[in-house]
C-alpha cells in the first residue's frame, strides 16, 4: 500500500531536498535569461505527472499506487502458466489434481484481468477446459459402446503438457549455444584494396630444400605393382624341342637364359621335366658330379 501525503511538512530540510532546490534555482534563472521567455507557474518545471507538468517541489515523497508495476513471474501463455503450476507444487503431470490446480489458475486470471483484459482472453479459454474436465471427472464413468475403456479426460491435456515442455526444454539448449552478438563477436578487418601485394622473399636455396620435401614424401607414397606373367609350358617344350634338333647332346645349363627372370627359369625346367616324363627328351650323366646332358629320344634310336 502507498504512503499517503504528510499532513505537516518538516521544518528541516532533507539533504535530498536541498539540491533539488538548487537544481531548482539555477533552472529559474536559465529560463530568466532567456529573451522572449513565457511566464511560467513558479519556474520550470520539474517533472511531469501523469503528462501534466510539476513546477513545485512535493511536500512529502508519494508514489501513485500505479505508477510503477514489477511482474515477478511471466508466463508465455496458458500452456506456459500451467506447467509452472504443476511443476512448483511437486504434482504428477500424468495425474494432476484437477480442483487445486483449477483454483490456482483461477486467481491468477482474476488478477490479470483487472490490467489487461485482451490477454485474459487467452487464459479464460485454458480456464473454461479446465473447468470442463473437471466436471467430466465428477461425472460416473461409463464404457463405451465397443467395450473399450474411456478415455481419461486429462490425457489431451496431459499430452499438450508434455509436447509443449519437450519443445520448452529444447528451446532453452537452442538459447544455450553460442550467438554471435550476444556471447562472441565477430571480427571484422578492413583491407585497403589500393595497398600493394607484397611478395615474400624466397631464395633459391629453399627452393631446392622444399622440392626435395617432395620427392622424399612421393617416395613413401609411392606403389609397387605386382603383375602375373602368363608363361605357357607346353610353349616352353616347343622351345626346348627346337633347340635340340640338329645337335646330338645339349649340356643340361645351356638350356637355360638366367637373364630371363626366375618365372621363366622355372617354367622352363618344368617344361624338360615334362618332356622327360613323355619319353620325348633323355637326361644323361657319366659319373655322378659330372656334367648332365639332353638329347632327343628319337634321335638315339
Amino acid at each position: 500500500m502507498s504512503p499517503e501525503p504528510s499532513a505537516e511538512r518538516s521544518n528541516e530540510t532533507s539533504p535530498a531536498a536541498a539540491v533539488v532546490e538548487n537544481l531548482l534555482d539555477e533552472r529559474r534563472e536559465a529560463a530568466a535569461s532567456l529573451p522572449g521567455a513565457p511566464e511560467l507557474v513558479d519556474g520550470v518545471a520539474l517533472a511531469r505527472l501523469y503528462g501534466e507538468p510539476l513546477f513545485a517541489l512535493p511536500q512529502d515523497l508519494y508514489i501513485p499506487p500505479d505508477a510503477l508495476e514489477i511482474f515477478l513471474e511471466a508466463f508465455e501463455g496458458p500452456l506456459d502458466l500451467l506447467l509452472y503450476l504443476i511443476r512448483r507444487q511437486h504434482f504428477n503431470v500424468l495425474d494432476i489434481p484437477m480442483a487445486p490446480l483449477t483454483q490456482q489458475y483461477l486467481s491468477y486470471i482474476d488478477q490479470i484481468r483487472t490490467h489487461n483484459l485482451e490477454l485474459a482472453g487467452e487464459y479464460l479459454l485454458m480456464a473454461a477446459l479446465l473447468i470442463e474436465i473437471k466436471s467430466r471427472m465428477l461425472l460416473p464413468v461409463r464404457k463405451a459402446d465397443t467395450g473399450e475403456e474411456v478415455e481419461d479426460p486429462r490425457a489431451e491435456l496431459v499430452r499438450r503438457l508434455v509436447e509443449y515442455e519437450r519443445i520448452k526444454l529444447a528451446a532453452l539448449r537452442l538459447d544455450e549455444q553460442p550467438r554471435i552478438g550476444r556471447d562472441f563477436l565477430r571480427a571484422v578487418v578492413a583491407v585497403e584494396s589500393t595497398a600493394a601485394v607484397r611478395h615474400p622473399d624466397v631464395h633459391i636455396s629453399e627452393l631446392q630444400q622444399a622440392w626435395n620435401d617432395i620427392l622424399r614424401r612421393s617416395r613413401l607414397h609411392s606403389h609397387h605393382r605386382i603383375a602375373r606373367a602368363e608363361l605357357s609350358v607346353r610353349e616352353h617344350m616347343s622351345l626346348i624341342l627346337k633347340h635340340l634338333q640338329g645337335t646330338q647332346f645339349v649340356e643340361f645349363a645351356d638350356l637355360f637364359d638366367p637373364s630371363l627372370g626366375t618365372a621363366v627359369v622355372v617354367v622352363h625346367f618344368i617344361a624338360l621335366l615334362e618332356l622327360t616324363r613323355e619319353g620325348l627328351v633323355e637326361i644323361t650323366q657319366a659319373v655322378p658330379y659330372a656334367p648332365m646332358y639332353v638329347r632327343l629320344a628319337y634321335t638315339a634310336s
